[in-house]
């Protein structure tokens, strides 16, 4: 469990004990499932990540949403969409091993995590990774539910492939930005886990 879960559990914990001791134990069971709901979505179970180089692992658990080409000339790029329902695991890892070359906030709106459009308008972390064979893009995008992106990296540090380098609180999007030679592996519907799954293969 990352250590973001305790400013939500310990204020459920404490209500829990107020509402025990004035109504009892009934009195205190909402907070007291809440708080064992927010030790579940803050999950973090070990993960064992690839050893190719070429590889780029999933940067989050869920769903496969999308898969297209995107821009023109010598920026086009390949995305690949990830969406997350409030049931994945949230913790969000490094797609490839390089260093955090710029780390962009941008508020936004919170439409629901899997229209496209939220990719665009919806408020995100822009995290620009640049690795020994290739720049990708990362983008950890909120939702309808989710309402706070959190990345505990700074523009300058070095990643490895597979690390835990952030969050997005109940329900969300990662979009992940490939060069467009990229050899990608998944396919729309796939279900992958952060760091264990291959996205795709760099050339």
């Amino acid at each position: 469990m990352v250590s973001d879960a305790y400013r939500f559990i310990i204020p459920l914990l404490i209500i829990a004990a107020v509402l025990f001791a004035v109504g009892g134990p009934w009195a205190a069971c909402l907070p007291v499932l809440l708080a064992f709901f927010v030790s579940y979505f803050f999950r973090n179970p070990d993960r064992t990540i690839p050893g190719d180089d070429k590889l780029v692992v999933s940067p989050a658990d869920g769903k496969i949403v999308k898969i297209t080409a995107v821009g023109q000339g010598q920026v086009s790029q390949r995305q690949v969409s990830i969406f997350l329902s409030v049931f994945n695991v949230h913790v969000n890892r490094a797609p490839i091993e390089g260093e955090l070359e710029k780390l962009e906030y941008r508020r936004g709106r919170f439409k629901v995590a899997f229209d496209d459009e939220a990719s665009r308008v919806n408020e995100q972390n822009i995290l620009t990774i640049r690795g020994r064979d290739a720049t990708l893009v990362m983008k950890q995008i909120a939702g309808l539910i989710a309402r706070r992106v959190v990345c505990w990296k700074q523009a300058g540090q070095k990643l490895q492939r597979g690390e835990v380098i952030g969050l997005i609180r109940f329900g969300s999007r990662v979009d992940l930005m490939l060069p467009e030679n990229a050899n990608v592996l998944v396919r729309v519907g796939d279900r992958v886990k952060g760091g264990s799954s291959v996205i795709a293969e760099l050339k």
